[in-house]
């Protein structure tokens, strides 16, 4: 870290986990952050006074990334406040409910797409014409393993970040012309409050740190190593990468 660059950039579900490590990496690399959150206000306004005290302008946005006209409410004032995006980084999503195809609620694979893949071509779609005005632009989606993995019991988040690849690959080879960026990251199992609900319900397990023997490099991944991966594909070390995806899963998978 220690790039500073000063760009303005975007995170969705910015407050906590592995978007907040994302949005504090950044901030560390002297970049300005707007911090979307859906509900955790508190969590959301937490985390841009951190960045704030780190001597970055930060402030949060609330939107429901799922809510095109909100997304492109919260853009528009992202630009008024902070200046032009030039990064992007769709992090936001929800668990599916771990029901085999079968027994899953027709609606769940819509909300599980609308979360994931459309919420991030919405955004996408709405930084980009002030994105394509900027020396350099970039877009990272926050996949996952499972679209490698591919779990049983787990087919509506298997399809919603398959889908959500399928528009990094395809954007990058339309905006490459643009000096626009598009990488995806691909954590597996990371330490955060979503993590800990999934070992919990898959493998009873109550406290996730009980995994770090048998994880790679004798830990379970941390926000902070999501994070790190962001900010190097977003900076100039970076500078000829695109298309690209990064498994950040210790090699499990």
């Amino acid at each position: 870290m220690g790039l500073h660059t000063g760009r303005v950039a975007i995170v969705s579900g910015g407050g906590r986990g592995i978007g907040r490590a994302i949005a504090l990496g950044l901030a560390a690399d002297g970049h300005d952050v707007a911090i979307n959150y859906r509900r955790d206000e508190a969590a959301a306004e937490a985390t841009a006074a951190e960045i704030l005290a780190m001597g970055c302008r930060s402030l949060a946005y609330a939107a429901d990334v799922t809510d095109f006209a909100q997304c492109e409410t919260m853009v528009n004032a992202v630009e008024d406040d902070l200046g032009p995006i030039s990064i992007l980084v769709n992090n936001a999503g929800v668990a599916s409910k771990g029901q085999s195809v079968k027994s899953t609620d027709p609606q769940e694979p819509l909300r599980l797409f609308n979360a994931h893949a459309y919420a991030a071509w919405s955004l996408s779609k709405l930084v980009l014409p002030s994105m394509r005005t900027q020396p350099r632009g970039d877009i990272v989606m926050i996949s996952s393993a499972s679209t490698v993995y591919l779990a049983p019991n787990g087919a509506p988040y298997n399809m919603a970040k398959a889908a959500l690849e399928a528009l990094a690959a395809t954007l990058a080879k339309e905006e490459r012309r643009n000096g626009i960026h598009v990488n995806t990251i691909a954590p597996g199992l990371v330490d955060t409050d979503m993590g800990r609900r999934l070992v919990k319900g898959a493998a009873g397990v109550d406290d996730i740190r009980t995994l770090d023997a048998s994880a790679s490099f004798g830990h379970v991944c941390t926000p902070e190593e999501i994070a790190d991966a962001v900010c190097w594909i977003v900076s100039e070390r970076a500078s000829y990468v695109t298309g690209q995806r990064i498994g950040v899963d210790g090699g499990t998978f």
